[in-house]
């Protein structure tokens, strides 16, 4: 069954303000395209290494958070890389970053 989509930017603001709701802390890195941009969440863990997620289709139409890259202490550089590369081809990309205690959780259990 295919989903109907909130606008990114309706649903950016709703992780910024969820996750300040929550105590933590919301960044908006990279604004894309109001309505349809396709949206990354960067979750900082306490040690500021960072964990990217991004919603992917799936089989059926619907479309569930992924982990798609995490950044290790000892090649900090290439998470960078990955981002820049992935701001740079995509114009309408939105990209968030949230340093929040559990924050896989916040990601993970919105619709």
């Amino acid at each position: 069954m295919t989903e109907s989509r909130l606008p990114a930017s309706l649903e950016v603001s709703a992780f910024v303000r969820r996750t300040q709701a929550t105590g933590g802390f919301a960044m908006v890195l990279k604004k894309g395209e109001p309505d349809a941009g396709t949206i990354l969440v960067v979750i900082l863990d306490n040690q500021g290494l960072g964990t990217l997620f991004e919603r992917m289709p799936q089989i059926d139409g619907s479309r569930k958070w992924t982990e798609i890259k995490s950044q290790s202490i000892e090649n900090k550089n290439d998470f960078d890389t990955y981002l820049g590369r992935r701001t740079e081809q995509d114009a309408d990309l939105w990209l968030i970053e949230l340093t929040i205690a559990d924050g896989e959780r916040l990601i993970l259990n919105a619709t």
